[in-house]
């Protein structure tokens, strides 16, 4: 059984644009983009973004960004598991892995907005934040009338600031 251990993690290439948006497509939970912007994602934020692969195949991937106007903090703008291959701590162990990747850079918070009735990503991004002895605050960021489209409110989920230098 493939588990997050037997997981490779990797920065995205161009190639992995269309499987990712395949597996934000499929994912249930997240909003999907058009395949032009997961491509334009793993061209030009592919440092602070990651893949899952098993076997060759990509099954996961985060994708995130430095915010201009916060140089100290990494936000995680989606996560996706594909279906087969969730509940093995796969979600997880991407985010740890980017953390990881980022360590030594002025990085000391990690921001992510999360719908009130996401359990599956408030679960995760709390496993992240008890592993690395870090504080997550929550707060409200845009409200269901922000959006034109009937999109339900986001929270903002606020880990850190992590103990050591960088995200680990």
């Amino acid at each position: 059984m493939t588990t997050a251990s037997t997981t490779r993690l990797r920065a995205p290439e161009i190639s992995d644009g269309a499987r990712i948006w395949e597996i934000a497509g499929r994912s249930g939970e997240l909003d999907l983009n058009s395949s032009y912007s997961y491509l334009m994602w793993c061209r030009d934020h592919r440092e602070t973004s990651i893949v899952a692969e098993v076997d060759g195949r990509t099954v996961g991937f985060v994708t995130g960004y430095i915010r201009p106007t916060a140089p100290q903090t990494l936000f995680v703008w989606q996560v996706a598991v594909d279906a087969e291959y969730r509940g093995r701590g796969i979600g997880v162990a991407m985010l740890g892995g980017l953390v990881d990747r980022l360590r030594g850079r002025s990085i000391t918070m990690l921001e992510t907005t999360i719908t009130r009735d996401n359990a599956g990503s408030i679960a995760m991004f709390s496993a992240l934040a008890r592993s690395r002895g870090a504080d997550i605050g929550r707060s409200s960021l845009f409200e269901s009338e922000d959006f034109p489209d009937g999109h339900a409110a986001e929270e903002l989920y606020t880990i850190g600031p992590f103990p050591r230098i960088g995200l680990s």
